[in-house]
């Protein structure tokens, strides 16, 4: 098995700071923030990360709660156990919108 080159630094650590935006973690990557700005990336670069993984956090909420709409306001469908998952299903054609910036996330 050969050895694959390892994923620079500075890219763990603007994954890690997304992933932890879009999961809405406590530490809210202030550790990954102080990991690039000692990197050197540029300001431009650590925002448009920032902007992107605030946006798919948002519109992951924002699908969710039109599914939890859809079915509060639904009064004709049965009550779904609770031992049963909501089956979400996602009906757009496009994997997402891009961030209010311009940035795709895609």
């Amino acid at each position: 098995m050969t050895d694959q080159p390892q994923l620079h630094s500075s890219i763990v650590a603007m994954v890690s700071l997304a992933s932890g935006i879009a999961a809405k973690h406590p530490d809210m990557g202030q550790c990954q923030l102080d990991r690039l700005r000692k990197a050197g990336v540029p300001r431009h670069q650590i925002d448009a990360v920032v902007e992107i993984a605030r946006h798919i956090r948002d519109e992951a909420a924002q699908k969710l709660d039109a599914v939890f709409d859809e079915r509060i306001s639904d009064a004709d469908r049965p009550e779904v156990p609770k031992s049963q998952s909501l089956d979400i299903k996602v009906t757009e054609t496009t994997c997402c919108t891009p961030a209010p910036g311009g940035q795709s996330c895609c």
